[in-house]
Formats: structure tokens, sequence, C-alpha cells
């Protein structure tokens, strides 16, 4: 684990961790859509993934995750947000996205402990989510289990994904 802390550490230094803005709606939804439409491909089918990434379309549920949520984003250099994540505050992990071309260089890993910070200062014990095909090894890396398989709708598909949890204390 010391080269994986030692990996995120650089990371830390790279990529600026901030809460999400009004201002970061479109880029957000963007994101969204574009890793959905690329990046879930490989576990779902064309039509499964045009329909999730169609949830994105109003973006008046961007806003409101801002809102009500601990709503994080990791920017780059560029000025370029390449993840976000939310949370609960009753710890239910909503969203995770990294973007398309940022995939598999610890972007997800970083906002993920930022978000479990987050839980512990705030005396979260347990994160629950509902996780992809495509992002359940992520997650079972870092010790969260799949207590069911379940089919979600979408917008008008239903989708597999499992319903993951994570004890924290």
């Amino acid at each position: 684990m010391a080269h994986e802390e030692k990996a995120i550490q650089f990371l830390k230094n790279q990529l600026c961790i901030r809460q999400a803005t009004f201002d970061d709606i479109l880029e957000l939804k963007n994101l969204y859509q574009g890793t959905v439409l690329t990046i879930n491909r490989q576990d779902y089918s064309q039509e499964e993934v045009d329909d999730w990434a169609s949830c994105g379309d109003d973006l008046s549920h961007i806003r409101k995750r801002i809102e009500t949520h601990y709503f994080i984003v990791a920017v780059n250099p560029l000025s370029q947000i390449v993840g976000f994540s939310s949370i609960t505050p009753q710890g239910y992990l909503h969203s995770m996205f990294v973007h398309k071309d940022f995939q598999g260089k610890g972007i997800a890993t970083l906002l993920l402990k930022e978000i479990e910070r987050y839980a512990m200062e705030n005396k979260i014990v347990r994160i629950t989510s509902e996780v992809s095909i495509t992002a359940r090894p992520f997650f079972e890396k870092w010790g969260y289990t799949v207590e069911i398989e379940q089919k979600r709708k979408a917008n008008q598909l239903c989708l597999t994904n499992y319903w993951m949890a994570k004890e924290l204390i």
C-alpha cells in the first residue's frame, strides 16, 4: 500500500479537490454523459448507455445534488473537471464518475478517500451506493461488498447494478 499512498499523494499535488458550484453544472453533465456513453459501454448495451446518459439531460438534478450533498470535483491544472463524487448526509454515495479521458490515473481513488474522510468526520458509519457493473471491481478493491444485485430504472430502461456498502468503523 505504500506505493499506492505515494501515488495518491502525487495525484493530490496535481489536482485540486473542491466542492462543486453551480458554475460547474454543464461541465459535470458533459463529463457524466461522456463517461457513461464511452466507459460503461463495455458492460452495457448501446441502448442501455443511451438511456442512462439521458438521465443527465435535466440539469436541475445536478443543481439539487450540489445543494443537498457533499459534492466534490477533481480539477486538473488546466482547470478541467476530471472527476466528481457526491454523498448524502445519510451516507448514500450518489455518484462517482471520472472523465472518459482520465480513467485509470487514481482520480476515483482520490475522490473516494475524500468522501470517506468527510463521512468519518461527520459521524457517518456506513456508506452505501448503487454501483454499476463497470465500477464494481473498483469498489470491491476498497472494501465495499455487494449486498444485492438489482435492476434499477435509469430513464426508461432497467439496468443491472449492485447495492454495495462499507462499514467505516
